[in-house]
């Protein structure tokens, strides 16, 4: 599958994002003010102005030249395929699995598990944002401690295959990403753990997300801080939960999380939903880290905070 560039500008949305947005609004229609779910209201959405406040600044520095490429002399991580029995779908699925240069079943490893955005699939976060090579070259440099990445299929369904844009918004659909927590939780982690040499427990486990996975990850982490100690929302998309249903125990989340990292394009016309998390986690006192780059709602934005948040795992 190819994946491309979103253009963040209203007039040329792709079928695909457009349908992501107009998805993202039903469930925090209350949060985000929005008004009817149509096609207008999911480009207003998306168009909204970009104010920024003192601190939606980038808090970490560029990544170099050449990070998110393959570099001579750094051994790759192997991608494999893994095939796990879902008891939300009924069937078997199938996730991408990142093997890090030298890996030995004789060491246990800390688990990252990667969620795409609505518009793609298991194969967005190696197809299109080159993790495995941003991944490659940190271990290579000692900047990241070697891991396993899991990349599932977000979208829990008997088909799960990524619909035409036609399809995309239908209440099917939204409840296949509504589904996945469970698939997630009770299905695909004891699969990987029966499988593989991970480290089983939240101080090893972390959790991030692009996008529509972005808001995937902030809900199923946050609400689960005893099983993710590391969460990650790039870009989150306004499937985000509201504040009551994210933050449900602000004193477990200080307690319990080592990083929740949240970061967005100061292009990016879906800013607002993350400055609103941050601006609800500072009122309640839960410590995170927030960077603004200067991106959009695009590749260069995730592969940037993918070598950003990496790093910072599992220290």
């Amino acid at each position: 599958m190819t994946f491309r560039s979103f253009d963040p500008l209203p007039g040329a949305l792709s079928g695909a994002l457009l349908s992501a947005l107009l998805l993202g609004l039903a469930p925090t229609a209350q949060a985000q003010d929005a008004g009817p779910v149509t096609p207008d209201a999911a480009r207003a959405n998306f168009a909204r102005p970009i104010v920024l406040a003192a601190d939606d600044v980038r808090s970490t520095p560029p990544p170099p030249r050449g990070f998110d490429e393959a570099r001579p002399g750094v051994a790759p991580g192997r991608v494999e395929t893994f095939s796990y029995e879902s008891g939300v779908t009924g069937g078997r699925r199938q996730a991408l699995v990142y093997l890090p240069a030298g890996y030995t079943r004789e060491r246990r490893y800390p688990v990252l598990c990667l969620l795409h955005g609505i518009g793609g699939n298991q194969h967005e976060w190696t197809g299109y944002v080159r993790a495995n090579a941003v991944l490659d070259n940190l271990i290579a440099d000692g900047k990241a401690v070697p891991m396993i990445v899991v990349m599932p299929n977000g979208r829990a369904l008997p088909d799960d295959s990524v619909p035409p844009p036609d399809r995309v918004f239908t209440e099917a659909n939204a409840a296949g990403f509504a589904k996945f927590e469970r698939d997630l939780l009770d299905f695909l982690i004891p699969a990987v753990e029966a499988a593989y040499p991970v480290r089983a427990d939240a101080r090893h486990r972390a959790l991030a997300g692009l996008s529509m996975g972005g808001g995937q990850a902030l809900n199923i982490g946050l609400g689960h801080p005893e099983t993710f100690a590391w969460i990650g929302g790039f870009s989150s998309a306004p499937n985000t939960r509201a504040t009551a249903e994210l933050i449900l125990d602000a004193g477990a989340l200080r307690r319990d999380l080592a990083l929740l990292y949240l970061s967005c394009g100061n292009r990016d016309g879906l800013i607002s939903v993350s400055q609103r998390v941050h601006r609800d986690l500072l009122r309640q006192g839960v410590p995170h880290q927030w960077n603004v780059d200067a991106s959009g709602h695009d590749r260069e934005s995730w592969s940037d905070n993918l070598y950003q948040f990496s790093q910072r795992l599992f220290r």
